[in-house]
């Protein structure tokens, strides 16, 4: 599908080409900004800005956007910035996913609304890429995607620290006693050292990297360090391909297809990466109007080796993992597996894009006949006590417990998760399973990241560092253990999660994918008769218009009013 593009004709120059008023308005506004009518003739390429200072992933995106727009220009274009709101997965409370779907439609709406002729969109941080996905996928205009880049590796005391899996890793430490206060601030002046965002395989990193296996992206984008000068050169490529891509008329639903999220998928599981992605990628494919189903997910893991060494599900870093090849190299490796047909942004298809990729280090990036493990890092269970599914990254969880049964540990909220856990008398063993209820997305509200629940003090003293963990609660890509997530229906809105009781027998079985309570169905119904739905959390504004809207874990945490797409046909111009 094209917008009158290649003709002359596109959105930038019908815009400036109005008669009357409107385009004398239009002409000389734009002269303000220091352009003249050449500048006017030219395809008008917008640039996505999610720069904040309250973000510090983004931190060094005023250098990118100059980039982009020497690339815009050097190939012809008309390069205009723009901002959306920026989501920083540090400083937002309760959880940046709550304003996800927000950023996602004040992207679609700027290119819906003002005339650009495709659009390259700088995000990073984990909420900002699947924001920008949903938005450019719903306006359909030519678009590329650009990351910040991920930090380079910390280094403390001979170890090689990532955010935030060391953050997680010696904070419990420190709980545990075992680093003393003067060590606790050495790890935090020494845990991020440059620009970027998180150096595991967290969601940001994941995220990105899946731009390349979706074509959405130029080769390079997952891993090119954010300090290396290679990414500010990323972003000029990707400047200048964006204007070729406006001229073709090359649309995202052309890239954005079913075979790119299968593509995505299976990178997903051979990087032992986010389970965060369970969520985002369902949620794209309802703005593309496609069924991703959990069960899809759980299939192509099967049969997906884990290819990335890299952490948390490895030992290796994301600076790591480029010097060693890169996304492509990974790519390249599972082209058996995928559609290497696939179209991308660069003209070529996917199996083009990686054809002359290789790896340099074996040890970081597998080859497929000699992985770290047979199948993908991520596994769905089912049971009575999740029938919409759940996930488990198991590649980052202990092999002991992957059969387990045990005494249920309830908390009824975030709050009481926070009251109790370091409680000396709260009656826990090594064994039990702790379950957080009420953190999902109507319960969170948000779903925020807390579904890693703390291991309790004094287990911590007895030397223990795992136990099961269940929660409708999403974690953080860059965390780990045995840890059950996305429980589906969430428990305030009823589903069986919020009738578990402390005590209650549940079992976990990965590889025979279920999750099980073992109480009787008479017992459920009775509790389920008295159960009552938690107090909304929002009255008004935004926070409501999410409780009213927002869908379940497997739908990917849209709102039912957002799904589908409807493409940017024509620029609606104002009568004066």
């Amino acid at each position: 599908m094209t917008d009158n593009a290649g003709n002359g004709e596109g959105r930038g120059r019908a815009f400036f080409s109005e008669p009357d008023t409107a385009g004398l308005m239009h002409r000389a506004f734009t002269r303000a900004l220091g352009f003249d009518r050449a500048d006017m003739d030219r395809p008008m390429i917008g640039i996505l800005n999610t720069f904040s200072e309250m973000n510090n992933c983004h931190a060094h995106f005023p250098e990118l956007v100059d980039a982009v727009k020497r690339g815009v220009w050097q190939a012809g274009g008309f390069p205009l910035e723009f901002p959306t709101i920026s989501l920083g997965e540090i400083y937002l409370t309760p959880t940046s996913m709550l304003w996800r779907n927000l950023a996602a439609m004040d992207t679609e709406e700027m290119i819906r609304g003002n005339p650009m002729d495709g659009v390259v969109a700088l995000c990073g941080c984990d909420k900002t890429t699947p924001a920008a996905l949903m938005g450019i996928a719903s306006a359909d205009v030519p678009a590329i995607l650009v990351s910040g880049g991920p930090m380079l590796n910390g280094h403390w005391r001979g170890q090689t620290l990532g955010a935030c899996t060391d953050c997680r890793r010696l904070t419990t430490e420190y709980r545990a006693g075992n680093l003393d206060d003067g060590e606790y601030m050495e790890v935090e002046e020494n845990l991020v050292r440059s620009r970027g965002h998180c150096m595991v395989m967290g969601t940001a990193s994941t995220m990105n990297s899946l731009t390349e296996a979706l074509g959405i992206s130029l080769p390079g984008n997952g891993a090119v360090p954010a300090a290396d000068s290679r990414r500010i050169l990323l972003a000029e490529n990707a400047g200048r391909r964006i204007v070729e891509l406006a001229a073709e008329g090359v649309r995202p639903s052309r890239i954005l297809t079913r075979e790119a999220l299968e593509n995505a998928v299976t990178l997903l599981c051979a990087l032992g990466g986010s389970t965060n992605a369970v969520v985002h990628l369902p949620a794209l494919a309802g703005r593309l109007g496609i069924d991703l189903p959990l069960d899809l997910f759980d299939q192509i893991s099967r049969r997906t080796p884990l290819l990335a060494n890299v952490r948390p599900s490895g030992a290796y870093q994301m600076e790591d993992l480029f010097y060693a090849g890169g996304i492509s190299a990974v790519l390249r490796e599972l082209l058996p597996l995928l559609h290497g047909d696939a179209a991308t942004v660069t003209g070529k298809t996917l199996a083009e894009n990686v054809a002359a990729s290789g790896i340099v280090d074996a040890d970081v990036i597998r080859a497929h006949d000699s992985p770290l493990k047979a199948e993908g890092g991520l596994a769905i269970v089912r049971g009575n006590l999740a029938p919409s599914g759940a996930v488990i990254k198991h590649a980052a969880a202990s092999p002991e417990l992957m059969r387990h049964r045990g005494r249920a540990l309830v908390f009824n909220g975030i709050a009481d998760l926070q009251a109790r856990i370091d409680d000396p008398a709260l009656d826990v063993e090594p064994g039990d399973i702790m379950v957080l209820q009420n953190a999902g997305p109507v319960g969170g509200p948000g779903m925020p990241e807390v579904g890693n629940l703390p291991i309790p003090r004094n287990l911590l003293r007895q030397g223990v560092r795992d136990m099961v963990r269940i929660s409708d609660a999403r974690m953080s890509g860059t965390a780990f253990g045995t840890i059950v997530l996305h429980v589906a229906p969430e428990a305030a809105v009823g589903g069986p999660l919020a009738l578990v009781r402390s005590g209650d027998e549940i079992e976990l079985d990965v590889p025979g994918r279920r999750l099980h309570l073992n109480v009787s169905e008479e017992e459920l119904s009775r509790r389920r008769a008295v159960w009552r739905p938690p107090e909304p959390v929002y009255g008004r504004g935004y926070g409501r218009l999410f409780l009213e809207h927002v869908l379940q874990a497997p739908q990917g945490l849209d709102f039912d009013f957002l799904l589908g797409r409807d493409p940017v046909e024509t620029m609606a111009q104002p009568k004066y």
